[in-house]
């Protein structure tokens, strides 16, 4: 009796449209070609056949990149959006403060920045 792996989160499964290819991947795929096919013809006169090979490729690649890269469920994309905002745009190291707001009842606020300036100034000295 045959065997068939069943996974057991359909919701990962993609539908495919044609050649195997869900329709992102046809899109990709037909952009890179109606892209690359172009060029690779207009090249090919000045730079030879593989000149312009390396043309049309270096032309397709981005498209395949897109149709095809995928972690954790997202797209290049998306993957590259979330990397760009962790890393440039967004804040940068947010060290842990409290604020008490009792201090100024108890009289200790000012002896606690007076101590962190006179750290400050002399570096080295201990806690």
């Amino acid at each position: 009796m045959p065997y068939v792996n069943v996974p057991n989160d359909l919701s990962k499964i993609k539908t495919k449209l044609a050649f195997n290819l869900t329709k992102r991947q046809l899109i990709c795929f037909g952009a890179g070609a109606a892209v690359g096919i172009p060029a690779y013809l207009l090249t090919r006169s000045a730079l030879g056949s593989s000149g312009a090979l390396f043309v049309m490729l270096g032309i397709m690649l981005p498209a395949f990149l897109l149709a095809m890269y995928e972690k954790d469920g997202l797209p290049f994309e998306k993957v590259m959006r979330n990397i760009v905002r962790a890393r440039f745009t967004g804040p940068g190291i947010r060290p842990y403060r409290t604020e008490n707001i009792y201090a100024p009842f108890t009289g200790k606020e000012e002896k606690h920045i007076a101590e962190n300036a006179n750290k400050k100034a002399r570096p080295g000295k201990g806690r």
